[in-house]
């Protein structure tokens, strides 16, 4: 069956209801955190933290996923719980997607990790992270990290080349397999979203753009789909398996992007992208636009999004991007 999971682990089900059930005990049934914005927010059972929608608990699978133009269409994106929009060498970008309510038969072009994937996965506990290999220098890092790192090296039975496309652009993923070969993935918890009826106030927004160094993105309010429809470098972004992604939640997160110790092959210096602390947000749902402050003083904590004024900010429930836009003048 399409996006049906294989055997779970026992007693993880059961662990996850029973957390679930004490937090709602706490804080309710109503999707939205104390006032205390840097609380994890709780999440009642049955229901996605990534999503807030109707949900099993499992594993959390992260995928790089390449997006130049020899990339497009990519597979698999329009299944993710969420998506990050990275800045990497040359100013393009690549996409990182987290999977934990649906898994696709297959996902890619997959590619390589950077040194701003550890930071930015740490607060989803111990995820199975899918990607092509990285630069030597990196793999220490990455072992040492919580991860449960899936490779074509380490799990070849996850992953397929393409005969229909060119090098390196070819490495698709089988999340199934990827997780059968990630037996210490941890399952899904609060990151720091919160789901709910859409705040007071924004301003009507039907297109926002963000740009990048060498990559330009827009998002597209479609009454009809409930979502926000994704153009890069002018051109839709659309699905080679038939699901485009239409995000429910756009979120536009102010970040500083400076130079890491790491280069790739040709030489060029990886960008690193700054996810703890604190800054300006953007968040575009039905049809609005909300100005927001994000904020995660704790590395190993979630992001809360919070209105101006300090009250959590709720995402419409469904798939959300989120890209780590430079702050004006940021360059690696």
């Amino acid at each position: 069956m399409p996006g049906a999971r294989g055997p779970r682990r026992p007693g993880r089900t059961l662990t996850a209801l029973l957390c679930a059930v004490a937090a709602t005990a706490l804080y309710g049934c109503t999707g939205t955190v104390p006032p205390d914005a840097s609380r994890t927010p709780a999440v009642p059972a049955g229901v996605s933290p990534l999503t807030g929608l109707p949900a099993a608990p499992g594993p959390v699978l992260a995928v790089k996923i390449d997006n130049v133009a020899a990339a497009r269409p990519q597979t698999g994106l329009g299944a993710a719980d969420l998506v990050y929009v990275e800045q990497v060498e040359g100013g393009v970008t690549r996409l990182l997607a987290v999977y934990s309510s649906r898994l696709p038969e297959r996902v890619g072009p997959v590619r390589s990790a950077r040194e701003s994937d550890i930071s930015l996965l740490r607060p989803f506990g111990r995820p199975a992270l899918a990607y092509s290999g990285a630069q030597t220098a990196l793999d220490p890092l990455l072992r040492a990290a919580s991860l449960d790192l899936v490779t074509e090296e380490s799990a070849p039975a996850a992953f397929r080349r393409s005969p229909d496309r060119p090098a390196p652009h070819n490495l698709y993923l089988r999340p199934r397999a990827a997780l059968a070969a990630a037996p210490d993935a941890t399952d899904v918890r609060p990151v720091g979203l919160v789901f709910g009826a859409a705040p007071a106030g924004g301003t009507a927004r039907t297109t926002e753009t963000v740009r990048f160094p060498a990559a330009r993105y827009a998002f597209t309010w479609s009454a009809a789909d409930r979502g926000w429809r994704i153009a890069l470098d002018g051109r839709p972004v659309t699905s080679a398996d038939g699901a485009r992604p239409v995000p429910a939640t756009v979120v536009v997160q102010r970040v500083t992007v400076r130079a890491s110790a790491f280069h790739d092959v040709n030489g060029a210096v990886s960008p690193y992208t700054e996810t703890t602390g604190s800054g300006t947000a953007l968040v575009l749902r039905d049809g609005r636009a909300h100005e927001a402050r994000w904020s995660r003083p704790d590395p190993a904590g979630g992001t809360a999004f919070t209105t101006p004024d300090g009250r959590p900010l709720a995402f419409a429930p469904g798939q959300v991007w989120i890209v780590l836009a430079p702050n004006g003048g940021n360059r690696p």
